[in-house]
């Protein structure tokens, strides 16, 4: 596996690269969903390519990014073990030459749901995924389903501004006990390990949304939100200070 640091080393590589381009950006700790998505990659393209990039611009809250859990070492382990062909480490002067002050916003789906309680949360993301998209330049770029309003805010915004890179959506990744895997469940207590999968279990019942609202308190969660939207059902809730997403 080659590690590239910055866009000059990525680029100096890529020049060696003949065949497709499969990408999947992450934010490290990486888990069995990350490692589905450069599956589907390896499947479908000559070479694939992971960055690890904690972005800073897509948080909110500052005590979210500082606690956000850190594994590079282990990562890189797992990214050699599982054949990637390059891993992208860039930095905020990388990817963020001018500070902030160009930004991508878009005015409906992220002003819904997460967007709601998380104000400028989507400029972050979608300013860094064109920035990472420019930069990898990828045939295909690998998203997964458990951030469903992320992915289709990605998905539009490859189509409105006539991007090369084809948006994948891959299914969401459960745990055994159906809580959708994510980074943010190593933040979670021994406690509250027992009480997450109740979140799946209640939001898949097929109760009333109001049911499902009242049995997530009865459970101890406070719940963000908890919406139907094109067919899904999509919620946030908090568990102690730790947020779990899902949507079925």
């Amino acid at each position: 596996m080659i590690i590239c640091n910055n866009l000059q080393d990525l680029r100096e590589q890529q020049e060696k690269l003949q065949g497709t381009i499969g990408f999947v950006p992450t934010m490290g700790a990486l888990h069995q969903g990350h490692l589905s998505l450069i599956e589907s990659s390896q499947q479908q393209n000559t070479f694939s390519v992971v960055s690890i990039y904690l972005n800073p611009t897509q948080f909110d809250n500052p005590q979210d990014l500082s606690s956000y859990p850190n594994s590079l070492e282990q990562d890189k382990e797992l990214l050699e073990q599982r054949g990637v062909d390059i891993l992208f480490l860039p930095r905020y002067k990388d990817l963020y030459p001018l500070n902030y002050r160009y930004k991508i916003t878009e005015n409906e789906l992220s002003n819904k749901f997460c967007g709601a309680s998380r104000p400028g949360h989507f400029d972050g993301v979608l300013t860094v995924v064109m920035k990472l998209l420019q930069m990898v330049r990828p045939q295909r770029a690998y998203f997964g389903e458990k951030d469903y309003q992320q992915y289709l805010l990605i998905r539009d915004m490859a189509q409105a501004f006539f991007l090369d890179t084809e948006i994948i959506p891959c299914p969401l990744i459960r745990q055994e006990n159906g809580l959708a895997m994510s980074s943010r469940n190593r933040r979670l207590t021994a406690e509250q390990q027992k009480i997450a999968p109740l979140f799946y279990k209640e939001l898949s019942s097929g109760k009333s949304l109001e049911e499902i609202h009242t049995a997530l308190e009865a459970h101890g969660f406070v719940v963000d939100y908890l919406e139907e939207y094109q067919g899904r059902r999509l919620a946030a809730v908090f568990s102690g200070k730790v947020r779990l997403i899902d949507n079925v």
